[in-house]
């Protein structure tokens, strides 16, 4: 399955980092007693009241949480380094400022970047969990033992598609202490949960708060169904465990907004289990593949097609020889259901898609043309991201330097666009035609050459039908500056 957005790689959006400082939330509890009245008779409910104390909870797992360490190689300089050198403690000096400003770049030079996590242990052969962007790319891996013991990881393997990660060190006979992972469909909005790590490098760090909302999608990838919690996460939490008031884990912390409080979200544990259990037999995560690009379906064509309850997801294009393409599905086609279940937007479908095995027969319901009809579609191997990219035409994203995504409606409202057409600058490489031109990241491109850009396919489309050394015009709208027009050569 690959979404729409998902056709260049993304990063994430503005709005949201890993490991950003935000203050502390403060908890504020009001508690009422709740009251049902009859005519016969009155019933007080009993009175909500938070757990007394969360030491013991603390004390007992904190045990299998560990502090990670890594270290990573970055060659050159520019924006790209300025963006990953930054430290988790936010007390950059400035010198670096000052040498760029008056000696320039040294794009030749190597650096170290420092950096820290969370982790805990989950059996005592030393299997770790943590998030991928807390490993991804280290030279080197330490992790660190409640106790001050230290011990060098391996990388098991990673899911950047989840940010989900497993390491592994080698205990020899120390006997280390692990964590029970719970049911996090059994957590209900509202419900008490506590959040263990590291966040500024104050290790074993105990935050409590309450499961705030469930399902979030904040845009960091096509199978984003986080736990939203007011539990204080922070920069080195990631990683680390969200438990429940029995100590098990039912997420793992990973992300929170930059100019919110209190705003943090985890993995949910039930999508991160199957992950978890792939990566330790095989290193790697193997998902179903339709081989479509699909969309939510918007209002106005799910009245056309007589969809009263926009339910569905809407191919925009069928990537030739895949599945979906052998079994005779369509652009335009609507997909409304899968082995009998009905499916409610486009991260529905990826979804369910992913977790259906290679190999097997899916009965998919579509609408085309007004009318329903069910195909069988024997399912592929999701393709590697970074594969799917090397597979693309150039002049789509690597000759411009400009990486875009589809703007959700979702996304429209979070960042106050005037509306969700056109398509949004996820990242743009430096010193590329995109970068010169002055495009900058979180710019929304509405036309083309006078054309309009509906999405990602007609960002490429339009694109691919620009000869080599001819102008481009990019109509666009950025954010506290308006309608622009930038100018550049293909």
């Amino acid at each position: 399955m690959q979404l729409a957005n998902q056709r260049l790689r993304v990063q994430k959006p503005v709005a949201f980092r890993r490991a950003l400082a935000i203050p502390p939330a403060a908890f504020l509890a009001v508690f009422f007693t709740l009251a049902a009245s009859g005519p016969l008779q009155a019933k007080t409910m009993p009175a909500l009241a938070p757990p007394a104390s969360f030491s013991e909870l603390a004390a007992r797992v904190s045990p299998a949480v560990v502090n990670i360490s890594t270290v990573k190689t970055i060659k050159g300089g520019g924006r790209v380094f300025r963006h990953f050198k930054r430290n988790p403690f936010g007390n950059d000096d400035g010198m670096d400022d000052f040498f760029r400003r008056f000696f320039g770049e040294n794009p030749h030079r190597k650096f170290k970047q420092r950096s820290l996590g969370s982790g805990f242990i989950i059996d005592s052969q030393g299997y770790i969990v943590t998030n991928n962007h807390v490993v991804e790319d280290a030279d080197k891996i330490k992790v660190i033992l409640k106790d001050e013991k230290e011990f060098d990881a391996k990388i098991v393997g990673r899911d950047a598609n989840t940010d989900i990660a497993l390491i592994k060190i080698k205990p020899g006979e120390e006997k280390l202490p692990v964590v029970k992972l719970g049911d996090s469909d059994a957590i209900k909005v509202g419900q008490w949960v506590v959040a263990i790590g590291n966040p500024f490098g104050l290790d074993h760090t105990v935050t409590a708060g309450i499961v705030s909302a469930k399902g979030r999608v904040i845009g960091s990838g096509p199978y984003d169904d986080f736990i939203q919690t007011d539990a204080s996460i922070n920069p080195g939490n990631s990683g680390g465990p969200l438990l429940n008031m029995q100590g098990k884990v039912i997420g793992i912390n990973t992300a929170i907004i930059a100019s919110g409080q209190g705003i943090g979200f985890a993995i949910p544990i039930n999508l991160a289990r199957p992950i978890i259990g792939q990566l330790k037999r095989s290193g790697e995560v193997v998902r179903g593949w339709l081989g479509v690009t699909i969309k939510d379906l918007p209002k106005d064509l799910a009245e056309y097609l007589g969809i009263k309850d926009r339910k569905g997801a809407l191919v925009i294009d069928v990537v030739a020889g895949d599945p979906a393409d052998k079994a005779g599905i369509r652009s335009r086609d609507v997909i409304v259901e899968v082995n009998g279940r009905k499916i409610k937007n486009s991260h529905d479908l990826t979804t369910v898609i992913a977790a259906i095995g290679v190999g097997q027969h899916a009965k998919v319901g579509i609408i085309r043309d007004g009318h329903r009809k069910e195909v069988d579609v024997k399912i592929g191997k999701r393709p590697d991201t970074r594969k799917l990219a090397k597979n693309r035409r150039p002049h789509q994203q690597e000759e411009l330097g400009i990486r875009v995504t589809d703007i959700t409606p979702e996304t429209a409202d979070r960042l106050n666009l005037p509306d969700a057409k056109g398509v949004m600058v996820s990242a743009v490489e430096p010193d590329s035609k995109g970068d010169q031109a002055g495009v900058q990241r979180g710019d929304v491109i509405k036309e083309i050459n006078h054309r309009t850009v509906a999405g990602v396919a007609d960002y490429s489309r339009i694109l691919g039908n620009i000869k080599s050394g001819a102008t481009v015009h990019l109509f666009i709208w950025r954010a506290k500056a308006g309608f622009l027009v930038l100018k550049l050569e293909k």
